[in-house]
This record gives C-alpha cells, sequence and structure tokens, in this order.
C-alpha cells in the first residue's frame, strides 16, 4: 500500500493552482469539471501516481472560504534548501509561517508556509547526496 493523494478543499481553484505551481514548483497534473456534480478537481504534484503521492484540489462551487478545523496538520515537502525556499515563496507573494531553522531539539532545518486557504507545508530541508 501506498498514499495516492491529499484532497484540499479550496476557495479559489486558479488561485491554489498558482500557488502550488508558481510557489512551490509543482505540476499541474490534470483537471476534471463536473458541472452537473457542481465541483472541479485539478491534481498537483511533482510527480504522477503511482510513484508520487498527488494534491487533489477540489472546487465547489461557490464555496469560498472553509473553516480549517484543529485536526488538521500540515502538508510535508522535502526542499533542497530551506532558507532558498522561504526567500523564494515571500519573492512570489507567499506566506512563511515560520522562518527557516532548526528544529527544536534537533538539527533538522524546517520551515513553515502556509497557502492562499490558510493550509500549513512544512519544508523539510533534505541536501542531495
Amino acid at each position: 500500500m501506498h498514499i495516492l493523494h491529499t484532497m484540499l478543499r479550496v476557495g479559489n481553484l486558479q488561485r491554489s493552482i498558482d500557488f502550488y505551481t508558481k510557489v512551490l514548483g509543482m505540476n499541474l497534473l490534470r483537471t476534471t469539471d463536473r458541472p452537473e456534480q457542481q465541483y472541479t478537481l485539478a491534481f498537483v504534484g511533482y510527480g504522477k501516481n503511482p510513484e508520487h503521492a498527488e494534491l487533489e484540489l477540489t472546487y465547489n462551487y461557490g464555496v469560498d472560504k472553509y473553516d480549517l478545523g484543529t485536526a488538521y496538520g500540515h502538508i510535508a515537502i522535502a526542499v533542497e534548501d530551506a532558507y532558498k525556499t522561504c526567500d523564494n515563496v515571500k519573492a512570489q507573494g507567499g506566506v512563511v509561517t515560520r522562518e527557516a531553522g532548526p528544529v527544536k531539539g534537533g538539527a533538522t532545518v524546517i520551515a513553515f508556509v502556509q497557502d492562499p486557504d490558510g493550509y500549513k507545508i512544512e519544508l523539510i530541508e533534505r541536501k542531495s547526496e
């Protein structure tokens, strides 16, 4: 077994596609519009299933905001340089909620950014070998 995708409900599909593709460098993999059911899906990621997990961005017609709730945590993404990634996110108008630096009590460098709907994304520095 392996994870195929995680679904996030979004208030503005194009704004979210732009964030995940332009700010975080993912690819728009496919879209599906279901007018009779009143929703549109966009799948984004760094690669396609089954080799890579994807994010399913779901826009329900007429809903422009969701309460995130207290159970949701975050999405984690490996990055080569968390400091540089934070600089790039800010340069493109994104929000950094925790600047890059070592995790408390450890040496792993992490940061947190926020997507346009308020979802948290953890950036975990993983140097190439």
